[in-house]
C-alpha cells in the first residue's frame, strides 16, 4: 500500500492526506488512522494527526517567533476554511485581540501627543511673555536672566560632553573643570554689562582653564582642552552679544511711534533704543522662522535638509526663511527701524541663517551624545539648550550687522 502525506509550505497551511489513496487496498478498512507526523517552518509547528491538520505555535525565539500571532492571523484571514473550527476560532480571536491592543496603543499615543502639545503651548506662551517683559526691562534684569540661562546651558553642555555617546570616542574634561567653566560662562554677561567688552576676560579664563587641564592628575588629552574651549565660546562668549545688542546700543530710536507714547513710568521714549528694537525684531523673527519651518515641513516636507537633523527638510527651511523675512519687514514698518527695506530684508536673512546654524549645531552635539533632549528643565520643551539653540549665534550676527553695516545704526 502506498501512503502519501502532502504539506503545502508555500501557502502555510497543512492539507490532510487523501483517504482514497489510503484505502487503495481492499483488504484494509476505509477508516485509517495515521501516526502523528510533524513539520517545522521557522517558529511554526505543522502537525498532521489523522485527518485533522493542526497549526501550532513554536518557541518564541527568532523573528517568526516574535511575530507568530500576526502570521497565523494572516493565514486565517487569507483562507480560514482550511483550518478546523476550533483552531480557526482561536486564531481569529488572537487576531481580534491583537487589533484591539493596537487600537488601544494608538489611542494612548494620541493622548500622549496631545498632552505634550498642550504642555508645549502653555509653557511656550509663558516663556514668551516672560522673555518679552525681560527684554523691555533691559539693564541688569535682562543681563541677570541671560547669565542664569547661560549657567544652566553650560551645565547641560558639559553633561552632554560626558555622555556615553561622546565619551566613547574622547576623554571628557574633569568634573571640577566643567563646574568652573559653567561659573565663568555665567559671569561673562555680567562682565559685559559692567565693562562693555569681555575680550580680555575670555582670553584670561581660557588660559586659566588650559593650565588647570595641563596640571591635572593623569594624562591630559587634547579632546579635554578642545571640548572645554568650545564650551567657553559656545555657552559663554556668544550669548554675551545679546547683552551688547540690548544694552550696548543705547542710541534712541527716534522714529519709533510706540516710543513717543510709552508711559514715563516705564522709562518713556528714552526706553526705546536701537538695541531694544533690534532685540525685539531678532527674537520675533527667530520665533517666526521656527514656526514657519515647522508648519512648512509638516505640510510640504519631502526632501531632507541634512543627516544631522533628519526631520528638517528643504521645504520647511524655505518656508522658515520666507516667514522670517516677512516678520522682519512687517516689524521694521511698525517700529520704523531700520529705515531701508533692503536693510530689513538683509537683517531677516541674517537672523534666519544664524538660527538655523545654531539649531543644527546643537542637534549635532545631541546626535553624538545619543540623546533626544539636552535636559528636562522645561516640560514639553526639554532643556535650556533645546530652547535657546537658535539664539546662540544670532546675537553675534545681529550685533555685528547693526554695529558695522547700518549707517547711524539704521536710524
Amino acid at each position: 500500500m502506498a501512503t502519501t502525506s502532502y504539506l503545502d509550505l508555500n501557502r502555510c497551511r497543512p492539507l490532510p492526506p487523501s483517504l482514497s489513496s489510503l484505502s487503495a487496498c481492499p483488504c484494509r478498512p476505509s477508516a485509517v488512522t495515521l501516526p502523528r507526523s510533524r513539520a517545522k517552518l521557522g517558529g511554526l509547528d505543522f502537525s498532521i494527526d489523522g485527518t485533522r491538520p493542526v497549526v501550532g505555535l513554536g518557541p518564541t525565539r527568532g523573528f517568526l517567533g516574535r511575530h507568530r500571532r500576526r502570521l497565523i492571523a494572516a493565514v486565517a484571514r487569507a483562507d480560514p476554511d482550511h483550518l478546523p473550527d476550533g483552531n480557526a476560532k482561536q486564531v481569529l480571536g488572537v487576531h481580534k485581540g491583537h487589533e484591539l491592543s493596537v487600537n488601544e496603543d494608538a489611542v494612548a499615543e494620541n493622548q500622549e501627543k496631545a498632552s505634550q502639545l498642550k504642555k508645549r503651548i502653555v509653557f511656550g506662551l509663558g516663556i514668551g511673555l516672560s522673555i518679552g517683559i525681560v527684554v523691555l526691562a533691559g539693564g541688569w534684569v535682562f543681563t541677570t536672566v541671560v547669565a542664569a540661562a547661560v549657567f544652566v546651558g553650560a551645565r547641560e553642555y558639559f553633561e552632554l560632553v560626558r555622555s556615553r555617546g561622546i565619551t566613547a570616542g574622547m576623554t571628557p574634561p574633569p568634573r571640577y573643570v566643567s563646574r568652573v567653566c559653567s561659573v565663568i560662562c555665567a559671569l561673562m554677561p555680567l562682565l559685559t554689562l559692567y565693562r562693555g567688552q569681555i575680550d580680555v576676560s575670555v582670553a584670561s579664563a581660557a588660559f586659566l582653564v588650559a593650565m588647570a587641564l595641563h596640571l591635572q592628575r593623569g594624562n591630559p588629552r587634547f579632546a579635554q582642552l578642545s571640548s572645554t574651549m568650545f564650551g567657553l565660546f559656545y555657552c559663554g562668549y556668544l550669548p554675551c552679544f545679546w547683552v551688547k545688542l540690548r544694552c550696548g546700543l543705547a542710541a534712541p530710536a527716534l522714529n519709533t511711534g510706540i516710543g513717543a507714547s510709552w508711559p514715563i513710568l516705564f522709562g518713556g521714549q528714552a526706553q526705546w533704543t536701537v538695541g531694544l528694537v533690534a532685540t525685539l525684531i531678532s527674537f520675533s523673527s527667530i520665533i517666526a522662522a521656527d514656526t514657519y519651518a515647522f508648519m512648512g515641513g509638516k505640510a510640504f516636507g519631502r526632501t531632507p535638509l541634512t543627516s544631522v537633523s533628519p526631520k528638517k527638510t528643504w521645504e520647511g527651511t524655505i518656508a522658515g526663511l520666507c516667514g522670517c523675512i516677512a516678520t522682519t519687514v512687517v516689524l521694521s514698518k511698525i517700529f520704523c527701524w531700520p529705515k531701508s527695506l533692503l536693510s530689513a530684508i538683509a537683517f531677516g536673512i541674517l537672523n534666519f541663517f544664524g538660527s538655523v546654524f545654531g539649531d543644527l549645531t546643537e542637534s549635532m552635539i545631541k546626535r553624538d551624545a545619543g540623546v533626544k533632549d539636552s535636559g528636562s528643565l522645561i516640560p514639553g520643551h526639554g532643556g535650556i539648550l533645546d530652547r535657546v539653540d537658535s539664539y546662540i549665534f544670532t546675537g553675534a550676527l545681529a550685533y555685528s550687522f547693526v554695529k558695522t553695516f547700518l549707517p547711524l545704526y539704521g536710524v
